[in-house]
């Protein structure tokens, strides 16, 4: 079969199927995604080297006194070819591994994964809930878990992306499609969702900041995108899967389980769920509601009262143990709160739990010897990952030391500014120039923080208000998300993805999320022109789109 597939796609092969096929053929051509970060690494040294002799500087887009600003206002290329340099280096190379973000998420979380993975649960669940399923249909429950999963932070990572190429691999379906189906919705999606995440508050207090050097008294709040970022999650979820059906499918063709890793593979995920299997996932279920239960009870209001209907029995939340404990102390916050910000933990929690209940009902866990075998072998899976976060820990930190990024998001937005456009099509301009910023700057505040006092003024003072600018900015941000290495997680697609092709390179990988990153660019943005301007909708409760600068008429 896979012979025949082989003599009929070349007459199938359309113009964009071919250029995908180029962008995959030159991308292969780097080294090991570990040589090329390690690559990378000495290049950025080299250039900073350059960069600081010619002394390129750029003027600080910051207020003066903001955190990190110079006192000169300028922002300056740093050199890492001198003795400072090299001193900084040797000094700070165990700490930039051991530091990076991605590295400690994905260890901790693992270790629960394991839990899961090892007693069988995940297997079982999986087959549960998608064998037989219309293979349409698994495709946009992917990449919607994927967008929805954003507002537990690494959940999508860490989680959903692997299980949706075990998902696909049950399914008979290429896995690396399943893979690329959750990272389209997890990282492509990353400012769609039904609830606001995280990085709302976070991005708001950036654009406030920014907005109050035109305007003072002007307040940005967590939900001022909400309603757009609603509407996008359909929007997100109907082309992530229109794309992963119609074009990376097709493209990836059958599967080859040659390539790889045997361990990955699992030919009882074709098999039905016996009795046994069901009555582990029902005390599975009963666990679940516990450690739910158990989140709820860290999160509610500590003055909320509980009240059991048709009777007079309540009690206030201040008298249970634990109520609210990991809202924020200070301001009890749900979002900017202990509960999110260690989510991490939630993840371990849940998958502990659960996967030892199914593994004590199936019998496949018997005590902890089986519990830490099952943590180690989920470590040891993790090898060529480790080492590849060594060496992308470094390109990111001597990036990040030399300033280069700010320098080229800075020189970015001044370009744009210096365009002249003031129509509403500045804003497909804005989010071109945000999409190729974010490529050099994966970080989506630190992106922001930069750029915010460029864009934010600059279109305030042409009618347009920060709730605007800012759900605009967040389009060109997420969609390439899921093709710059510079994304924290990046690297642990990569990890991922090779386990199903021991052969897989970086531009493979970037060839099959290209289409998701070009279809988002297109129709996201159209679809922001058209709530915004077409049918005059706000982007957020309260939130305006036009603004009227002090003392205009």
């Amino acid at each position: 079969m896979a012979d025949n597939q082989q003599a009929v796609n070349p007459e199938k092969r359309n113009a964009f199927t071919r250029f995908l096929d180029g962008v995959e053929w030159l991308g292969n051509l780097l080294p090991h995604p570990v040589t090329l970060f390690a690559y990378l690494a000495i290049g950025i040294v080299l250039l900073s080297g350059l960069f600081g002799w010619m002394g390129m500087a750029v003027v600080d887009p910051r207020p003066a006194g903001a955190p990190g600003v110079a006192e000169d206002g300028m922002i300056r290329a740093v050199s890492l070819m001198n003795g400072d340099g090299l001193r900084r280096i040797f000094e700070n190379l165990v700490d930039n591994f051991t530091s990076f973000a991605p590295l400690g998420v994905v260890l901790v979380a693992m270790i629960g994964v394991g839990v899961a993975e090892k007693s069988g649960m995940l297997s079982a669940a999986v087959r549960s809930m998608v064998l037989g399923a219309p293979k349409h249909l698994v495709t946009v429950a992917i990449v919607f878990a994927g967008i929805v999963s954003n507002t537990a932070s690494e959940v999508g990572y860490v989680v959903l992306i692997p299980l949706a190429g075990a998902i696909f691999y049950a399914l008979d379906r290429h896995p690396l499609a399943g893979m690329a189906a959750a990272f389209a919705g997890v990282s492509g999606g990353y400012s769609a969702n039904l609830l606001v995440g995280t990085i709302d508050p976070l991005l708001a207090g950036i654009t406030e900041e920014a907005a109050q050097l035109i305007d003072p008294t002007y307040q940005v709040v967590a939900t001022d995108n909400w309603f757009f970022m609603v509407a996008s999650t359909f929007l997100i979820t109907i082309i992530g899967s229109l794309v992963t059906i119609f074009i990376v499918e097709p493209k990836l063709g059958e599967y080859d389980s040659s390539r790889a890793d045997k361990t990955i593979l699992d030919k009882s995920m074709m098999e039905d769920v016996t009795p046994i299997e069901k009555k582990a996932l029902f005390w599975t279920g009963i666990a679940l509601l516990g450690v739910i239960l158990f989140m709820a009870l860290t999160l509610m209001p500590r003055h909320a009262q509980l009240s059991i209907p048709w009777t007079s029995f309540s009690i206030v939340g201040e008298s249970i143990p634990g109520w609210g404990v990991l809202r924020n102390p200070e301001t009890q916050d749900a979002m900017d709160s202990p509960f999110f910000d260690g989510f991490v933990v939630w993840i371990l929690i849940f998958f502990m739990v659960t996967g030892y209940t199914y593994g004590r009902v199936a019998g496949t866990m018997k005590g902890d010897r089986d519990v830490i075998d099952a943590m180690s072998d989920a470590l040891a899976s993790l090898g060529l990952y480790i080492v590849l976060v060594f060496f992308a820990a470094q390109f990111v930190a001597f990036f990040g030391w030399t300033n280069l990024g700010a320098i080229s998001a800075v020189a970015g937005a001044t370009f744009l500014q210096e365009t002249g456009i003031t129509g509403p099509e500045v804003f497909i301009f804005f989010i071109f120039m945000c999409a190729v910023i974010n490529l050099s700057l994966g970080s989506a505040s630190a992106q922001w923080a930069v750029t915010a006092p460029i864009f934010v003024p600059m279109l305030m003072l042409i009618g347009y208000a920060p709730e605007a600018i800012q759900a605009a900015y967040r389009i060109g941000d997420s969609s390439t998300n899921i093709i710059t290495p510079m994304m924290s997680y990046f690297g642990l697609i990569l990890a991922w993805a090779t386990r199903y092709d021991k052969d897989l390179g970086v531009g493979t990988l970037i060839a099959m999320m290209l289409p998701y990153t070009i279809f988002f660019l297109l129709f996201w943005s159209g679809f922001f022109v058209l709530w915004t301007f077409g049918f005059d909708l706000p982007v957020g409760p309260g939130a305006e789109t036009y603004y009227t600068p002090p003392g205009a008429g």
